[in-house]
Parts: C-alpha cells; structure tokens; sequence
C-alpha cells in the first residue's frame, strides 16, 4: 500500500524545507545550483510516478548516490495524448500536480543524500521524453528504474527500453526488483 497521497511505500513528506528546490525542464538551459553538474560522482536518474516499484528505484539510486558522492535527479512526464484537447488550465492544473508531487520527492532525496536533487518536468510519453533527456543531458549517468512485482512483467518502461532501445541509450540502465525490502536494498547499495 503507498504513502501519503498515493505516494509509494516509503514515500512520504518529509519536513525539509523544498523552497530550494526549482524546476528544471526544457526551457532551462542555464546551470543552476541543481545542476547535474558537480561534485566527482555519478548522476542518477529516476522517472517518477506513483508505482510501487518507484519506492525501490529511489531508494536504490539514493544509496548509490549517497555512497558514492552522487546526485540524483527526478523526472516527471505529464502524459496527454492530445493537449489540445485537454485544454491549457488542465495543463496548468497537471503541471502544479506534478511540480508538487516532485517537491515531495526532492525532499526525501534531500534528506536521504544530503544533496539537492536536480527536477525535469516533460510533457509527452514516458519512453520518448527518457531517451531525450538522456541524450540532451550529458552529466545523467545511470537511469535507476523499478521493475513491477505482478504477472504482468516489470512494467512497460522497463519492457521497452530492455527490448528496443538497449542500443541507443547511452547510459547503462539499472533495473531494481520492486520487491526487495528496504534493507535489501540498503544491502547491496
């Protein structure tokens, strides 16, 4: 069962400050104390939503982070097939959800890595806007996804970038097992 808000196990509003914390999506090009930019370790990379298997994601990506003077950085994707239709206050409305929801996130992070993580807002599809920033944002190092737990495979993200984008990516992608524990994945991180 999840958190606060729907949010997935572990996932809960922390009392650190997140006023800090500014959002960065294709508009932004200018580094920013939230850039990936910095520090000598690795960035890691972690698409946000409100699956189980996210909890395990973030949690994973903020061990290596922390262990090996890393950042992480959060992505959110604001999904409509037709934004025309959707109307620009709905957009507005999804956009505060989604700025919201990362602002949540982004302080767990804090707390967890002690570092401010960098935020990417997109609007597309998952699968597209992932392997643009990637490519667009040469200091990410490591996509960190969760893997789902159910009969239905480990999710549709995981499935597509496995089987059809393997070679085009160019960073390595970590799959983290949605079912691990807490402690297992303290364990191995």
């Amino acid at each position: 069962m999840g958190g606060e808000r729907g949010l997935p196990q572990g996932i809960e509003i922390s009392t650190v400050e997140t006023s800090r914390v500014s959002t960065i999506d294709e508009a932004d090009t200018a580094p920013s104390e939230n850039s990936t930019q910095g520090g000598s370790g690795k960035t890691f990379l972690c698409v946000v939503d409100e699956s189980e298997e996210f909890g395990a994601a973030l949690r994973f990506a903020c061990g290596r982070a922390r262990n090996t003077d890393g950042r992480v950085a959060l992505l959110y994707v604001m999904q409509f097939q037709h934004w025309i239709a959707v109307g620009e206050r709905m957009r507005e409305e999804a956009r505060e959800e989604a700025e919201e929801l990362l602002q949540v996130v982004a302080s767990l992070v804090q707390k967890r890595v002690g570092k401010t993580p960098t935020l990417f807002i997109r609007e597309g599809t998952i699968r597209e806007e992932v392997v643009k920033l990637i490519n667009e944002e040469k200091d990410l190092s490591i996509l960190v996804l969760g893997a789902a737990t159910g009969t239905d495979g480990p999710g549709p993200l995981v499935t597509y970038l496995v089987e059809k984008m393997t070679d085009q990516l160019r960073v390595p992608v970590t799959i983290v097992p949605g079912g691990l524990s807490e402690e297992e994945i303290d364990a191995i991180v």
